[in-house]
């Protein structure tokens, strides 16, 4: 019979895994070439992954909720024509054969290595316990010892450790709280009354009691009573009604995407002020001709956009990273544009080449994605390779914000919201004062490559760009 592997595919650049939502096949299922298998969710957007072939799918090799690396076979697909008796094979063995390593996964694991063993390119570790190549690679990159790993408890499926128990754990060892409990949390002491999380959230515990950590980790099983404030929700001295919700998917990503931002950057945020009053006349008397002639709504971010990308251009530091320190200068220009979701999160979908377009291809883009994204209906292309981010905070009300980087750029520029005011105004009769549309900019910006003279610099010839927009401009 001919067997067909599918494989966790490939989702952009920067992507390394990603997390199986549902499955809508199941071993014994027909399937056809381009339908709907599975649905898969990386740090960015939510997938659909199709079938390569025709045929009958024979075994799923991981179950939902599972991380799964990408370029791993997760199910096959026998696309032979009498391919009628699959057989249901357990999620475990996807182990064994995921394995991209050179060392042959299936060598015994009952000894453990030593703490100062170098981490091999392999799944399985000493206890049967998974670690994924992200989370391998973030312990070498750390130092964390073998010994250290076996320790952090997981709180993926089966245990699993995942990148952000990693991330919990160094912040805690940095501040001295790494907890010294086994990775097993169900083996706390029945003798210690308090085991509910949420019933522990207001005890009168030791007024001297070191503070555990607050990374959700179960005590270590000691004597001291205070080991019951390990509970993951502490409402410290409150002691009112209250009401918890747990974070979604996203949230935890987009918080877990700040805490790194601000971890890895020295943020610093300059402010300035625009009077975009020709501009909001100048789109005012076009967009009703604008909508009817192309078919598209013009608002004033494609506006934003291209004044951006002109400063980009003679200050091409802004479209650069990091890399340990080396300095990359980005040729292309990506723009990408924070977007509000339904649900109240945010995604940053990306306008590719946005240098290359002109103000009704900004506005097109502009749309669309915007669009996809209310509507979950975004590729995971369509975040990714982003070189600077633009956040309009005024689109809520605010007057100006202090926006976090997107890493790895090293800047990101927030507009408020225009609002009419009195200003003074210089003319050659003399000062007076007009009611105008006035607008603050903020831009956040990595101060270990960007210094504040050009982050200021950069910021006043965006503001002069919205100022002396053209009331006469052909669209």
């Amino acid at each position: 019979m001919a067997i067909v592997e599918l494989v966790m595919p490939k989702m952009g650049e920067s992507i390394m895994e990603a997390t199986i939502l549902r499955w809508h096949k199941k071993p014994g299922d027909q399937v056809k070439s381009d339908e709907t298998v599975l649905e898969i969710a990386t740090d960015k957007v939510d997938s659909e992954v199709p079938s390569i072939a025709d045929g009958v799918i024979t075994e799923i090799l991981y179950a939902e909720n599972d991380v799964v690396p990408v370029g791993t076979v997760i199910a096959r697909i026998n696309t032979t024509a009498d391919a009628g008796f699959a057989t249901t094979a357990p999620v475990a063995p996807a182990v064994a054969q995921t394995a991209p390593a050179a060392t042959p996964v299936e060598a015994p694991v009952a000894t453990p290595e030593p703490a100062s063993a170098p981490y091999e390119a392999q799944f399985v570790t000493s206890g049967a316990r998974f670690y994924s190549p992200l989370v391998l690679t973030i312990a070498q990159q750390e130092g964390i010892s073998f010994a250290e790993l076996e320790k952090i408890p997981g709180t993926g499926n089966e245990g699993r450790v995942t990148k952000k128990d990693m991330l919990s754990f160094l912040e805690a060892k940095n501040k001295g709280l790494v907890p010294s409990a086994a990775p097993v949390p169900q083996e706390a002491p029945a003798a210690q009354p308090v085991s509910q999380p949420v019933a522990t959230a207001t005890p009168t515990a030791a007024p001297t009691a070191t503070p555990a950590p607050t990374n959700g980790v179960s005590a270590t099983p000691a004597p001291q009573p205070v080991q019951a404030t390990q509970a993951p929700i502490s409402m410290g001295s409150y002691t009112g009604t209250f009401e918890i919700i747990e974070m979604d998917r996203m949230r935890k990503l987009i918080a877990e995407h700040m805490v790194r931002s601000k971890h890895t950057s020295p943020h610093v945020t300059s402010f300035a002020e625009a009077d975009v009053t020709n501009m909001v006349k100048w789109r005012d008397q076009i967009k009703k001709d604008f909508e009817k002639r192309e078919g598209e709504k013009i608002t004033f971010t494609p506006l934003f956009i291209e004044a951006v990308v002109r400063c980009i251009k003679k200050y091409p530091l802004l479209n650069s990273s990091l890399d340990g320190d080396k300095i990359i200068m980005k040729r292309d220009i990506n723009v990408g544009m924070a977007t509000a979701l339904p649900s109240g999160n945010l995604i940053v979908p990306v306008i590719r080449n946005a240098d290359m377009l002109n103000l009704v291809g900004l506005t097109r883009q502009v749309n669309h994605l915007a669009n996809a994204a209310r509507n979950n209906r975004l590729k995971p292309d369509d975040t990714q390779g982003g070189t600077i981010t633009l956040t309009n905070v005024g689109s809520f009300g605010s007057l100006a914000g202090t926006p976090i980087i997107n890493q790895p750029q090293v800047a990101i520029l927030a507009v408020g919201a225009i609002k009419k005011r009195p200003v003074v105004i210089e003319t050659v009769h003399g000062d007076t004062i007009a009611i105008r549309h006035m607008m603050y900019l903020s831009m956040s910006y990595d101060h270990r490559i960007i210094d504040g003279a050009l982050g200021s610099t950069f910021l006043s010839a965006v503001a002069q760009e919205l100022e002396n927009f053209n009331p006469e401009r052909e669209y």
